[in-house]
């Protein structure tokens, strides 16, 4: 009696974007996760510079080391490269390694750009290669918070007011008159809290421009919104099913933190949290249910975690989407679905399973 093949993964991390690090901690988590009774894993790390190697496959290597993050470097394995050609799904290695065999799936754990906003996912289905998560469209209108705005507000989903400068823009009088004080700057496709200042006193506002710019010259500025921070996970139906929610979590940013920042999130281990939020039953199942609508709206897949605030009138108002959340140890993806009763490696599962049935292209 033969036994089954074993669903051959890549877990491809590390990338291009500002978001590397980050990156390289939530592949190891996913390393760490991916049972090897059930899956062949093939770790994959980009570099900065965008080259493709064929990593160890040691989690524990991939962890924060005080207030280092973890890089992935041409010395970290052997080159490789993947084809967009769908009649294989071999990687072509360009050192002295073989036997590599065909991919099943891809599990791009890639955060910001040239991984979450749609380049590499294009690249996934010129190669026909099923992968976790969002499509093409989906990927790039996630990531660009002004079109996930629109395209929220256009299903109904409340929004907070914003404006975006463009490259050379600058914003009007009457716009600082319309969005108030303070307002919070920031990149329009960047995610972990990249490039975000608050600013108190319009004097601020040309140089917290200018850091926003250092990651994308599209700038959106918003006004501060009063209230807690919520936010929700949510997986793509199984078996062709409605989306699903987990129990939302609510943030608290303590320790001289004046918001929930980079280095609040990774670094100072300066938040606190509750899964479920203290907030009455039907706030919850507004946000469980914008957070679905939201992930409907930009026709997402595989998985999200959308993000609101709640104003002290209990209204609910959509931050932003993130269509591959951090999976590292602290990330509140995870911790959600495990409060919701899905644990991290039947959580990872379930992801790559649902990508195998997918497909890719229009199937």
């Amino acid at each position: 009696m033969t036994t089954p093949r074993k669903i051959r993964v890549a877990v491809v991390f590390g990338g291009r974007s500002t978001e590397h690090g980050i990156s390289a901690v939530s592949a190891g988590s996913v390393l760490s996760a991916l049972d090897p009774d059930e899956f062949d894993v093939v770790p994959i790390g980009i570099t900065r510079e965008g080259r493709w190697v064929l990593t160890g496959g040691d989690g524990k290597s991939l962890a924060i080391e005080g207030r280092r993050l973890p890089e992935v470097t041409d010395g970290s394995g052997s080159a490789v490269v993947l084809a967009p050609d769908p009649t294989t799904r071999e990687l072509d290695a360009r050192d002295a390694v073989s036997g590599l065999g065909d991919i099943d799936v891809v599990f791009p754990v890639l955060h910001g750009a040239y991984g979450e906003d749609g380049t590499i996912q294009g690249l996934f289905e010129m190669a026909g290669l099923p992968y976790v998560g969002a499509g093409v469209f989906a990927s790039a209108a996630g990531m660009d918070k002004e079109f996930t705005k629109k395209l929220a507000a256009a299903e109904g989903i409340p929004v907070g007011p914003y404006a975006v400068l463009r490259a050379g823009q600058s914003l009007s009088e009457a716009d600082k008159e319309r969005l108030g004080l303070p307002v919070f700057v920031k990149p329009s496709r960047a995610g972990s809290s990249m490039g975000i200042t608050k600013v108190d006193d319009w004097s601020e506002l040309d140089a917290a421009v200018a850091l926003a710019r250092e990651i994308d010259p599209k700038v959106l500025v918003e006004a501060a919104i009063i209230g807690r921070e919520v936010e929700c996970g949510v997986l793509e139906g199984e078996y062709g099913g409605a989306p699903e929610a987990s129990l939302p979590a609510e943030i608290r940013v303590v320790r001289d933190h004046a918001f929930y920042d980079f280095e609040a999130k990774y670094l100072d281990d300066a938040c606190e949290f509750d899964i479920p939020p203290q907030l009455p039953a039907h706030v919850i199942e507004k946000v469980r249910e914008y957070a679905c609508r939201t992930f409907t709206a930009l026709d997402c897949a595989g998985l999200a975690r959308v993000d609101f605030f709640v104003t002290p009138e209990l209204d609910v108002i959509l931050n932003e989407i993130n269509t591959m959340p951090g999976f590292t140890p602290i990330s509140m993806f995870p911790r959600m679905w495990a409060a919701s009763g899905l644990e991290y490696p039947k959580l990872v599962s379930r992801l790559v399973r649902t990508a195998l049935r997918r497909g890719t292209g229009l199937r």
